[in-house]
């Protein structure tokens, strides 16, 4: 059944973004080190962009709420074109440095901040709520092709046509991203805070409003905080991933590359199969399960030396992720009144990126003692996660109907709708 032209427009502006994307995640670094040789720089680039990204989401969710969705995207993806073709033209006539691509960078990574909340807050309203795991699964794939198989190679051979070509090319995909964004409907504020008398309070008042929310709802407040745990869970063993498949399996870096694409050929099965299996375990036993795989992959993985076997298991891994992230995704998108969604995404979003920061620390730190330590202490993260989600999602989302899912599972003076300001 198609998902309407709303949604068509918003999955056509996202692919064109997420091909930007894995452009970038390939030409960047390599524009970096062509302009120093020092490890520490070249990985500052990914750091500030990740340091960014955590100190804006919470902002960005206030404005989210507070303008229309439409405008903001289309803002956003255009001004970030701009910014990159701006950028290529500067390294074009020789005059980028490393300070002017780590502006880049930061301009790029509060703009993909603001693009990517305010496309997540406005699927709801463009779709049936028994769509909702249908059209995250759609964008779900349209993401991993474009960042893990159209991008990356694109980015490295456009890099080595010049230096400025993919900057180009990011620039041209984001700018036609945001003008096909301008066919999305205009949203209608309806929330308090869209009359003069509430525009006026301050963005921590509001920032402050969904993360009580947040704090409130049962589960919600439960799947941010097993995001949080999945998010350290995941970078555990990927942290320290290129030095696994090299010493425990004897892969060199064209095989550490046919097992990062193998293991996303595993998600993008995910995305197909998230909402049938929804429909058939309902959201608990679906995100329970998930997220066991998650601990039985990882168990796998370190107690193996075979790339073939682990090639698998990774697959199998990154499926669990997907189909975690569309469920939960869609979860939230049910349960969060409309005036809300960009501020309760951005504080499960700042949650994930700690868990993400936290997971990676701890497992450069594991890893020294031994490579299998992190992948192990991640198959126990997951475990953890799946016995809490068996506890936190039972009564309010265990049947296989999107009419299922019930709202009132929060406090009573925060069911949906009410103002959380107010409730005192």
């Amino acid at each position: 059944m198609p998902l309407g032209r709303g949604f068509r427009v918003l999955w056509s502006a996202n692919a064109l973004s997420n091909l930007a994307d894995g452009i970038a995640f390939v030409s960047m670094p390599l524009l970096a080190a062509s302009v120093t040789d020092d490890p520490r720089l070249v990985a500052g680039l990914a750091t500030l962009y990740a340091l960014v990204r955590l100190l804006v989401a919470l902002p960005i969710g206030v404005w989210v709420d507070r303008v229309d969705r439409r405008t903001l995207i289309v803002a956003a993806n255009v001004l970030r074109g701009c910014a990159l073709l701006g950028l290529a033209l500067a390294i074009q006539l020789g005059f980028s440095s490393l300070m002017v691509l780590y502006a880049a960078m930061a301009v790029v990574a509060t703009l993909e901040s603001a693009a990517d909340n305010a496309a997540s807050a406005m699927l709801p309203s463009l779709v049936d709520r028994e769509r909702l795991d249908s059209a995250n699964g759609r964008v779900a794939a349209a993401q991993l092709v474009a960042d893990e198989f159209a991008g990356p190679p694109l980015g490295g051979l456009l890099f080595a046509l010049a230096a400025a070509a993919p900057v180009f090319a990011m620039g041209g995909l984001w700018a036609v991203a945001g003008l096909v964004a301008l066919a999305l409907p205009i949203r209608r504020l309806s929330r308090p805070g869209s009359d003069a008398r509430d525009a006026r309070r301050s963005v921590s008042v509001e920032v402050r409003e969904g993360i009580a929310w947040l704090a409130r709802h049962r589960v919600v407040g439960s799947l941010a905080l097993i995001g949080a745990l999945a998010s350290v869970g995941y970078m555990l063993p990927f942290s320290i991933l290129v030095l696994f498949a090299e010493e425990r399996l004897g892969l060199d870096s064209t095989g550490y590359g046919l097992l990062l694409a193998a293991s996303a050929l595993g998600g993008l099965l995910g995305s197909f199969l998230a909402a049938r299996l929804r429909a058939w375990l309902g959201y608990r036993w679906t995100i329970v399960a998930s997220l066991a795989l998650g601990a039985l992959t990882l168990g796998g993985l370190c107690l193996t030396t075979n790339p073939i076997v682990a090639g698998v298991l990774l697959a199998l891994y990154i499926l669990h992720a997907t189909v975690w992230n569309i469920c939960s995704q869609s979860l939230r998108q049910r349960l969060i009144p409309d005036e809300l969604l960009g501020r309760v995404g951005a504080s499960t979003r700042v949650l994930g990126l700690l868990g993400l920061a936290i997971g990676a620390t701890m497992g450069g730190l594991l890893g020294v003692v031994d490579l299998a330590i992190p992948v192990a202490t991640g198959a126990g993260v997951f475990v953890v996660c799946s016995l809490v989600a068996a506890g936190a999602l039972r009564g309010g989302v265990s049947g296989r109907s999107g009419s299922d899912v019930r709202p009132w599972r929060c406090a009573p003076q925060a069911r949906r709708g009410e103002n959380p300001s107010k409730d005192r």
